[in-house]
């Protein structure tokens, strides 16, 4: 081993390799997020021409640089995830989050057997296929959440907690598959339950040391910087760097505890993120004016719980905001961490997903068409994740509007429509008169309900799917909330490929006397479902918000009145 490592200029021709490719990254990532919502797309496609299955522009060394950085962009997307994290909307939903996590789970899964006759692969190979495809990506759900502005959404919330209970699950996989291929294909129990149970122990632990550790210290301190105003821990809590310091070692040592412990690190990077929200919203922090020492004196702090409502109001108004600003996960997040994230660590993941694509091997014939066969239906088994998100009452609606059809045969479907939300909106009236602000009854002698008119018709529709005529929480009778969860959970991306790869790697997708250095078939039709999936997930999804942002601009056109609410309760925070 040398002693050091002689410095070499690096040649023209590498400089201008890598300077265009982190220039292309960002580019694209620029473009494609301001027509489409996925700047993903672009980084990805520039990871497959500039890396081994394009040109082989960027070396080996080089490729794997970009793929550990790029990790560090996926953890620290999936912390900043947890940072943005509402609790108290995350208990409010974890058990429709669960659902959603289960159906995007078990679905896929069920469908991978389908291999079984599409390209004679083994319940083994199948199995193995479905752990790739069960997985969803949390670089891209991030992503996209974060560049479509959902992200502290109640749908947010929701999508956000299943991809990572999806996550969980995957990387539970991804030992099950290893173990596979080393122990001879024979699956211990100690594989499969001792990923699951210290997942399960960070989510309970996690929580009860915030509340019984993290916060009952917290308080304690509070107190001592009240009485000594210029004492040292006083001093220390209020030097710019000292949050950053404590945010960055609960991050390292919740990723490095849970590697060595056999879970998640992605899980614990997300966990480390939500119990500093929890932390920042939960836990009183003293209000302290900054001054010239820096500090603010004993008999300031103490008067500011006792004077009047009003100067307490105007004291914290310009005191306790600055603090809050300062110390909160998010604000040092933004001012240590984003601008690295986003210009160099984000592209790099993203192009480090590129660099997986076999493109060179996957356009035989028989592969295609067997690759968009399964690319298919892996797309519905996680486009049934939405399903959660609609709004169906069997028993009520289907007599109905059968019964309707019976009596209108020649009911044209947008009145019918149309008259079954004026009945409704009519109930909701008859309930809430303050808020009618004209009387929409038929006459007196009419023993049917006319036809409406279409004025008639846009104020019911716009009636039914405003919160403020709907019961509290109501789902939108839009399909919108369930589409963009479909979308969003589709993308599979750097687990799918990781758990394929080890597949291959261990012989699970290869036969005994298959040829080194080749891919197996069901490795390349997998390859072709999580290529596909990630990059058409984002792109749908893209398209579905810019058409709600289009929706609730609430624009009339062409003599029809656009709804403001599409994603109702879905998209409040």
């Amino acid at each position: 081993m040398a002693a050091s490592l002689p410095y070499h200029e690096p040649g023209i021709v590498t400089i201008l390799i890598q300077a265009s490719f982190l220039l292309l990254l960002n580019v694209a990532n620029f473009v494609l997020d301001r027509s489409l919502y996925c700047g993903l797309l672009g980084q990805i496609f520039a990871g497959v021409a500039w890396g081994t299955p394009g040109a082989k522009w960027l070396s080996a060394e080089a490729q794997q640089v970009v793929v550990q950085l790029g990790y560090l962009g996926l953890l620290l997307l999936v912390y900043e995830g947890g940072l943005s994290t509402s609790l108290t909307a995350l208990r409010a939903n974890l058990w429709l989050s669960s659902c959603v996590a289960i159906t995007g789970i078990s679905v896929p899964m069920g469908l991978s057997f389908v291999l079984q006759k599409l390209s004679s692969a083994t319940p083994l190979q199948a199995f193995a296929a479905g752990a790739a495809l069960c997985s969803t990506s949390l670089g891209t759900t991030f992503t996209v959440l974060r560049s479509t502005g959902l992200i502290k959404s109640r749908l947010g919330v929701v999508l956000t907690s299943a991809a990572m209970m999806d996550d969980v699950v995957g990387l539970v996989m991804v030992q099950v598959i290893s173990n596979l291929g080393s122990s001879g294909h024979h699956i211990g129990a100690v594989t499969v339950v001792r990923p699951l149970l210290v997942s399960f122990a960070f989510a309970v632990c996690a929580p009860l040391i915030c509340v019984f550790v993290a916060k009952p210290l917290t308080l304690w301190s509070n107190s001592h910087r009240t009485k000594h105003p210029r004492g040292l821990v006083n001093q220390l809590a209020n030097k710019r760097g000292t949050p950053w310091l404590i945010h960055s070692s609960i991050l390292v040592g919740c990723t490095a505890g849970s590697t060595y412990a056999g879970t998640s690190n992605l899980f614990a990077a997300y966990i480390a993120g939500a119990a500093i929200s929890w932390w920042d919203a939960e836990v009183t922090h003293p209000v302290q004016e900054t001054t010239t020492a820096g500090t603010l004196h004993s008999e300031q702090i103490g008067t500011l719980g006792h004077s009047e409502p009003g100067e307490v109001n105007a004291s914290a108004s310009t005191s306790e905001e600055p603090q809050r600003t300062d110390s909160s996960g998010s604000a040092v997040f933004a001012r240590y961490y984003s601008q690295p994230l986003e210009r160099i660590l984000k592209p790099f993941f993203f192009a480090s997903v590129g660099f997986s694509i076999p493109i060179t091997e996957m356009f035989d014939g028989s592969i295609v068409w067997k690759g968009m066969v399964y690319t298919a239906l892996m797309m519905v088994g996680k486009l049934l994740c939405g399903v959660w998100l609609l709004r169906i009452s069997i028993t009520s609606i289907i007599p109905t509007r059968l019964l309707a059809i019976v009596k209108h045969p020649r009911i044209q479907i947008p009145h019918f429509w149309g008259r079954v939300d004026q009945e409704k909106s009519k109930i909701s009236q008859s309930s809430t008169p303050a808020h009618t602000p004209q009387s929409q009854e038929p006459p007196s002698g009419s023993q049917e309900p006319s036809t409406p008119s279409p004025q008639s018709m846009r104020d019911s529709v716009m009636q039914t799917t405003s919160p403020h005529s709907s019961p509290a929480g109501t789902n939108p009778r839009s399909i919108y909330p369930a589409s963009i969860l479909g979308c969003a959970m589709t993308a599979r991306g750097e687990i799918g490929f990781l758990i394929s790869s080890i597949a291959e790697s261990n012989r699970i997708f290869s036969p005994a006397d298959a040829e080194d250095g080749k891919s197996s078939e069901i490795f390349l039709v997998v390859t072709w479902a999580i290529m596909l999936c990630t990059i058409l997930g984002p792109l749908s999804l893209g398209l579905v918000v810019r058409r709600v942002k289009q929706l609730q601009q609430g624009v009339e056109k062409q003599g029809r009145l656009v709804q403001k609410d599409v994603l109702g309760v879905w998209g409040l925070s």
